[in-house]
């Protein structure tokens, strides 16, 4: 794990954000998702410089939200200087409202 990851693996294990579950290294379908909450179909990854842009993640993230799932992501330096603000983002993500469209 990256440091980000580490970082908030440590706020998001044990059901400490709203009591909800979380997997690291959650597999959803051919993909590998930093962190899953299968119970709420919700997806947060941390991404650094490399995602920028990037078309891969692209195509990945439009096959996940066909299949129904929520991506958020997140960006290593947010997550490294401003850890209490991005975990208000994924809570926001989580509350009942955000998933309906």
């Amino acid at each position: 794990m990256t440091d980000a990851e580490r970082a908030l693996w440590q706020a998001l294990r044990n059901r400490q954000l709203d009591g909800r579950k979380f997997r690291r290294q959650a597999t959803v379908g051919p993909y590998i998702a930093d962190f899953a909450c299968i119970a709420a179909r919700l997806i947060v990854e941390c991404d650094g410089g490399q995602h920028a842009m990037s078309a891969t993640d692209a195509r990945r993230t439009a096959w996940l939200e066909a299949q129904g799932w929520r991506v958020l992501r997140l960006w290593n330096d947010d997550i490294l200087t401003n850890l209490e603000g991005v975990l208000a983002v994924i809570a926001a993500a989580l509350a009942p409202s955000s998933s309906s469209g």
